[in-house]
Order: C-alpha cells, then sequence, then structure tokens
C-alpha cells in the first residue's frame, strides 16, 4: 500500500465544489455540446481549474476501487446496500454529502490510502463517424471515423494509446504530467499544445502542430535502426513511412488544410489517387483498390468526407478512369483505355 499522501492544487471553495460536480458528471457519461461550452468555459477561467478538475477524477477512479475496502474495514459507513450503479457513482453520493464531517474524513482517509490506480477511459469511432470528448483532465480530444484511443491518466504522466486513425487533442497544461500519445508507428510527448496524429497501425505516422510544440519519437526502423525524436513546434508537419521521415513547415491555409477533416472535408494538393482513395476507403470502412495504371494521377481539390459517390463522380471528370462496382462491395478505379 502506498502511504503517500495527495495534495490539491490551492482553490477556493466554489471552485473546489465545482471541479467535483465536473468530475461527477464526466463519469457519468458523455457531455452533451452545450456542457461541454460550459465545461471548456470553466475551464479557461483559471489555470488551477484544470489541476483541480484532475485530481477530482483521479480521486472519483480510485474511490471506486478502494470504496469497498473502506466499506468493510468500518471506516467508511454507506447509508444503504449500494447497487453497482450507485456503487459506480460513489464520488457523486461525496460530492453531494460535500460539507458534513463524514464525507471530509473520507475524503482525508482516502487521499491518505488509497494508490495511485490510473483513471482509464476508452473512446472510439464507427465508419463515417467523428465525435469529440472531454478528457477527465480537461483535455479535448476529436476523432476522426474508425478511430480508437484508450487514456490512462495518472498522478505522473497522461498516455493515451492511440490503436489507428485520427485524433486531434488540445491538450490541457499540466507541466508535472506529461501528455504522451503513443501509436503502432511512433509516440508524440508534450505537456500542453495542440496537435493532429494519423496513423495507419503499419507504417506511416502523421503529426501536424498547431499550438505550441511536440516531440515525435518515430517507430525505430527494421532496416536503418534506432531514429531520432524530432521536436515540432506551431505550423510543422512530420510524415514517418518505412522508410523515411518527412518534415515540412506549413502556411496557415496549409494547417487548416490537415484538419479540414474537423469539418468533414479533404484537402488534396497533388495527391497521388490511390493515397485519396485510401484516405476515402479508411473514412467510409469500403474496400476500394485502383490499377497500377491509374494509382500515380494526381488530385487538387476539396472534397466532402461523407460523400463518397460525389467524390468518385468528380474523380470521373478530373481524369479518364471509371469506377468499377464489383458484386462484393469492392470499388475498383481504373483507367478508361483498361478493360
Amino acid at each position: 500500500m502506498n502511504n503517500s499522501t495527495r495534495t490539491l492544487p490551492p482553490a477556493d471553495s466554489a471552485s473546489d465544489e465545482q471541479a467535483s460536480l465536473w468530475a461527477a458528471r464526466l463519469e457519468g457519461g458523455t457531455l452533451e455540446a452545450a456542457d461541454r461550452i460550459a465545461l471548456d468555459t470553466w475551464l479557461a477561467t483559471k489555470p488551477a481549474h484544470r489541476a483541480l478538475l484532475s485530481h477530482y477524477c483521479q480521486f472519483s477512479a480510485d474511490l471506486e476501487q478502494w470504496l469497498p475496502a473502506l466499506v468493510s474495514s468500518g471506516a467508511v459507513k454507506m447509508p444503504a446496500p449500494a447497487s453497482p450503479s450507485r456503487r459506480r457513482r460513489s464520488f457523486s453520493w461525496l460530492t453531494l454529502a460535500g460539507g458534513t464531517l463524514a464525507a471530509a474524513a473520507v475524503v482525508a482517509l482516502f487521499f491518505t490510502l488509497s494508490p495511485s490506480a490510473p483513471a482509464i477511459e476508452t473512446l472510439a469511432t464507427s465508419v463515417a463517424q467523428r465525435q469529440s470528448y472531454t478528457l477527465s483532465d480537461g483535455t479535448r480530444v476529436e476523432l476522426n471515423a474508425q478511430t480508437s484511443l484508450r487514456v490512462e491518466n495518472t498522478r505522473d504522466e497522461r498516455r493515451v494509446r492511440l490503436a489507428s486513425g485520427e485524433a486531434y487533442f488540445a491538450v490541457a497544461k499540466d507541466p508535472l504530467r506529461p501528455f504522451i500519445v503513443e501509436t503502432p508507428t511512433g509516440s508524440v510527448r508534450v505537456t500542453g499544445t495542440v496537435f493532429n496524429v494519423r496513423t495507419d497501425k503499419t507504417s506511416e505516422l502523421e503529426v501536424t502542430v498547431a499550438e505550441g510544440s511536440v516531440q515525435v519519437r518515430p517507430m525505430d526502423s527494421p532496416t536503418s535502426g534506432p531514429r531520432q525524436p524530432s521536436s515540432l513546434t506551431a505550423r510543422e508537419h512530420l510524415t514517418t513511412t518505412s522508410g523515411s521521415v518527412t518534415r515540412v513547415t506549413l502556411t496557415d491555409a496549409g494547417v487548416a488544410d490537415a484538419l479540414a477533416w474537423r469539418q468533414g472535408k479533404i484537402v488534396f494538393d497533388k495527391t497521388p489517387l490511390r493515397v485519396a482513395l485510401a484516405r476515402f476507403a479508411q473514412y467510409h470502412g469500403r474496400g476500394i483498390t485502383v490499377t497500377s495504371a491509374a494509382e500515380n494521377l494526381r488530385i487538387t481539390s476539396l472534397f466532402s468526407l461523407d460523400d463518397l459517390n460525389g467524390f468518385l463522380d468528380m474523380l470521373a471528370q478530373i481524369h479518364p478512369v471509371r469506377v468499377h462496382r464489383e458484386p462484393s462491395d469492392l470499388l475498383r478505379v481504373s483507367l478508361l483505355t483498361e478493360p
């Protein structure tokens, strides 16, 4: 058992109460759009609010684990037998009991005895779906379609495992707890900034920084060995593949293009057809192939991610290609001159 004592950041009683209420609401489920705006406004009011919210969310997660032991030891007396749903919201019960000696005793005892068990959040989107969330530490995250991630929030760090897909992060500043995004193709480390990460599970990693700075550590190459970490600042974009690392500085318009998916758009700038089709295939969960004769045709335009048919129709107007719709729902793009 860890006997170290946790200390909340200095705050007034009103901030403490509000932080505990937000933590309870975040624990209870996904916030509505209006609630997310209200939370973001409250977090921006004082720098201490983010740290308070993080501590109370961690307390809530730890309390759920330790409450049975505290009850059985006699340290805490529940008002009635707790059903699973009530036990899951035990922190909300303490919040409502705020100000009583019993609640204060529980909080003091818990902060002294509890270990730093991580608060875990799992988020995912399906095909053609985008979603926004506010994490327990106040970080805002937006997920592109077919994206899944797992967040572990501890006293020492905030670690995100992005299995696949694309995510935009506006990280709550916390110099004492770095925010680390791990992907199958590399990792990104920050303490508070705004950036975008995309990974395809195999070899490609894309990182775009909108504000602040990040450190990117690409996965080591099986052929060339360890790769050095790269520090990126605002408007820098890094792409890694199995054989190389490319780093460029974008214009403000270029950053907006890279993040256009947040508004359901995608911008291609002399993009090979095979790459453009792969992005639509990922978003819609469709099998789309292109022949070798057509795969390197270039596309420069803005499209709606949700309108796959419109993209394919426009493609036939831009280039001499046709789209074959196979019985298995597979789409195949080829030149008009090909059989």
